[in-house]
């Protein structure tokens, strides 16, 4: 099958009918139809029939379909990044960040960056690590933070600041002088807002407590670290939270110590290799590690 053989069928399947299929693609009916008359010749099989005035896929199609399908994703992948490599101006910045540090570190380094940088255009994405994989090799974004290293083949991956997990609890939880003191795993509440065990930051922290033979019940479980800070301001318990997050809990109502052993946190810079990243987007990742530093001053 051509390319053109491909689109002309991808079409006529979406739309149900020749017509449709044309719309689709911009071209004639007539244009539509000697494709697919063409493209069933060369392959040598029926593709379609023709029952009462309307068209119905054989089997044979419905088989091809599947595959043609994922061919057209990705060149409408192909499509776009063509069309992000031609549209993109320079000194636009284009970032992508997780969740976590979109709510943290993020705004405060964008607050600082604007100072400098007013005038350039900015967007900020939030994905997570995977889809951000997607975004930068995609073209759809220049740079991106995750505290995740991805280890793909194509991306670079720059640690920018490190912390350390945290533990926050209800303000009175211990004196105030050992805030920010490092607190011994053992000493951990044992019922603890417990997050998703996915998460590769919390699975760090398990093994440190499996290494010291020490479990925990925990009778909340939540999927974000931003969620179990809220809980603990709100006296329902205690929690292991990333730094950053850590770093913004209102301070009159709970108190922050890193853990022993510790369990480090990395902020990544993730971007495509071998691809400079403008004088904007340069001076962005260095207010970035600015804020960061900032962040993680609060909790150590």
């Amino acid at each position: 099958m051509r390319l053109r053989h491909i689109e002309v069928f991808h079409a006529i399947m979406q739309a149900g009918t020749i017509s449709g299929a044309a719309q689709l693609l911009n071209i004639s009916q007539p244009a539509a139809t000697k494709v697919l008359q063409h493209c069933e010749i060369q392959l040598g099989l029926k593709l379609f029939e023709r029952i009462k005035g309307k068209l119905h896929p054989t089997p044979e199609a419905h088989k091809l379909f599947a595959e043609v399908d994922k061919l057209n994703r990705d060149l409408q992948s192909v499509r776009r990044l063509a069309s992000n490599l031609k549209n993109h101006p320079d000194e636009a910045v284009r970032l992508a960040s997780t969740p976590t540090l979109s709510i943290t570190v993020v705004p405060t380094a964008l607050a600082a960056w604007r100072k400098k940088f007013a005038n350039v255009h900015c967007t900020l994405a939030t994905h997570h690590t995977s889809e951000i994989v997607n975004a930068l090799l995609l073209g759809d974004v220049d740079f991106a933070l995750s505290l995740y290293d991805p280890c793909h083949p194509n991306i670079a991956s720059e640690p920018l600041i490190r912390g350390s997990m945290t533990a926050i609890a209800p303000l009175g939880s211990w004196a105030k002088s050992l805030d920010n003191t490092a607190l011994p795993i053992a000493d951990l509440p044992k019922n603890l807002i417990a997050l998703d065990l996915d998460d590769h930051l919390v699975s760090r922290v398990m093994d440190a407590c499996e290494e010291q033979g020490l479990s925990f019940i925990s009778y909340t479980v939540v999927q974000t670290y931003l969620l179990a800070r809220t809980l603990v301001e709100l006296g329902a318990g205690a929690a292991v939270i990333d730094p950053f997050t850590a770093a913004t809990s209102d301070q009159s109502k709970v108190q922050c110590r890193p853990l022993s052993p510790n369990v480090p946190v990395d902020l990544y810079l993730l971007t495509v290799k071998s691809t400079p990243l403008s004088r904007s987007a340069r001076a962005f990742v260095e207010c970035i590690r600015e804020a960061g530093a900032e962040f993680i001053g609060r909790t150590s």
